[in-house]
């Protein structure tokens, strides 16, 4: 490889990465890390365990949360440019793990889109109350979930300057304003009828009867993961360096709220036996709604609550579609990945192909969960744990770059985590055994998985599968990388 070679690649793709627009502000940024983190679905999964599911998220919280936010922050800092763990990973590690993170991690989003849009989909159903019935149709679910790709896809292709839009309302109107309506709902349910659980100290220690307790830590570290997506459009944003870190403080705080206020608030309302992972916060505020002003009362909170958890989990497909379609995108100029995927439309200054391959490939996986012969609930259980296992292997290289690069010396402007080189490394091996952990309890089927044969060789069939597939675009396009450096 000429050095002559090597700087034309870089060059090319500083020029690519100067058409994109700086279109994110601090407040875009702390609305789109609630947006691209907050899931009401765990929420009303967290329900199902009990009020021991509190303790659980503050566990969460210090245990993965804490050392996450730790570890954006510093590396965000030190490499504040477009592409994130892509980035970092390639800078600690080299071309090969930077690459495989990058793949890794987007895959894991393709499979994690359909699972929010079911989620989405489902409570649909709920916001004309005569068609709840359809929440247990798979072909209303795919369709719905089509029409919602359809929506995210077209506004990020226009641009990021109108597709943030969408993450806004989502922080706003589809995140925040119906888990305030769930803790208020759950406050006046206490008042006036009293808590439908018990809570006592006894009640909110987390003990784990069955592997399948254990598995559900799992979900809730899930729950806090997605501090790094708005890195991934480091060039997108403005002062990035300085923005980013003070977004993830201020959306950590709300998460963080959010998740227990609202699991506190569904146990007000229902026992955890009756929380459904897809219609339990509808379910809350229904049953809320229906004990203080009667059967209308409870249909209309129903359906308001259903219209803002699709509109807060459209806009999360489309905030995660902005981010992870970045790193295509980023692999395309470096030439890993044909050329084509770090083109820029010429009008809108978007990734526009990266863009409409994800939605493509979103779409198969969508088709595929219908085919695939499960219940709604039961496919919407295998593609969360696929995605849980894909999405923290990248996180494996996270917190290991984070301790590789203590070894660079920190430029001006760089946030250090507290104790420095001490600090970072403690909160990588905090992370690393939680990130570990978590992917092996995600390999264990939940009680809502009927047929474990299914979920096993889907699962790891789709992961080994996946791996493979990196390794042999990682050699085709270091080839094609070469052969244009030596031009």
């Amino acid at each position: 490889m000429s050095m002559a070679g090597q700087d034309l690649t870089e060059v090319d793709a500083q020029v690519e990465k100067n058409k994109l627009r700086r279109a994110m502000g601090p407040v875009d940024l702390v609305l789109f890390y609630i947006t691209a983190i907050v899931g009401l679905r765990w929420v009303a999964s967290a329900a199902r365990v009990g009020p021991s599911a509190v303790s659980i998220w503050i566990i969460a919280f210090l245990c993965m949360f804490v050392p996450l936010s730790a570890a954006v922050i510093e590396l965000s800092s030190r490499y504040p440019e477009e592409g994130g763990i892509y980035v970092w990973s390639k800078q600690a590690f080299g071309d090969f793990h930077g690459f495989m993170t990058g793949w890794t991690y987007w895959t894991s989003n393709i499979v994690y889109y359909p699972g929010l849009l079911f989620y989405a989909a489902s409570n649909s159903a709920y916001i004309i109350p005569r068609y709840a019935y359809l929440a247990e149709s798979k072909t209303f679910v795919v369709v719905v979930s089509v029409c919602g790709l359809a929506l995210a896809l077209f506004l990020n292709v226009v641009g990021l300057n109108v597709g943030k839009w969408l993450h806004n309302a989502s922080g706003s109107l589809g995140t925040w304003l119906p888990a305030m309506i769930l803790v208020t709902m759950g406050v006046i349910a206490w008042v006036k009828f009293g808590p439908a659980t018990r809570f006592n100290p006894s009640a909110m220690v987390p003990r784990p009867h069955g592997i399948e307790d254990i598995v559900f830590w799992s979900t809730l570290a899930f729950g806090f993961g997605g501090l790094e997506a708005a890195s991934f459009m480091g060039e997108e944003v403005r002062d990035a360096r300085r923005n980013i870190p003070r977004g993830v403080i201020i959306a950590g705080c709300i998460i963080t709220f959010i998740y227990i206020a609202g699991t506190l608030g569904v146990l007000v309302a229902l026992p955890p036996s009756m929380a459904s992972g897809l219609t339990g916060i509808t379910d809350a505020a229904r049953s809320t709604a229906e004990r203080i002003g009667g059967q209308a009362v409870g249909a209309s909170m129903a359906s308001t609550i259903s219209l803002l958890q699709v509109i807060g989990y459209i806009g999360g497909v489309g905030a995660w579609l902005a981010a992870s379609a970045r790193i295509p995108f980023v692999a395309g100029i470096d030439r890993y990945l044909p050329r084509a995927f770090g083109r820029i439309h010429p009008k809108w200054g978007t990734p526009y192909v990266a863009l409409l391959v994800q939605g493509a490939v979103t779409l198969f996986f969508i088709f595929l969960a219908k085919i695939a012969g499960q219940t709604a609930e039961q496919a919407y259980q295998v593609l969360i744990s696929l995605a849980i296992i894909a999405y923290f292997i990248p996180y494996l290289y996270l917190f290991a770059a984070l301790i590789k690069l203590q070894g660079e010396p920190a430029q001006p402007g760089v946030i250090r985590v507290p104790g420095k080189r001490a600090g970072a490394c403690a909160a990588a091996v905090l992370g690393l055994s939680v990130t570990a952990f978590s992917i092996f309890l995600s390999c264990w089927p939940g009680n809502d998985v009927a047929d474990k044969t299914f979920f096993f060789e889907t699962v790891f069939g789709t992961i080994a599968a996946n791996l493979a597939i990196g390794v042999l675009l990682y050699v085709a396009g270091k080839r094609r990388r070469t052969a244009y450096q030596d031009r």
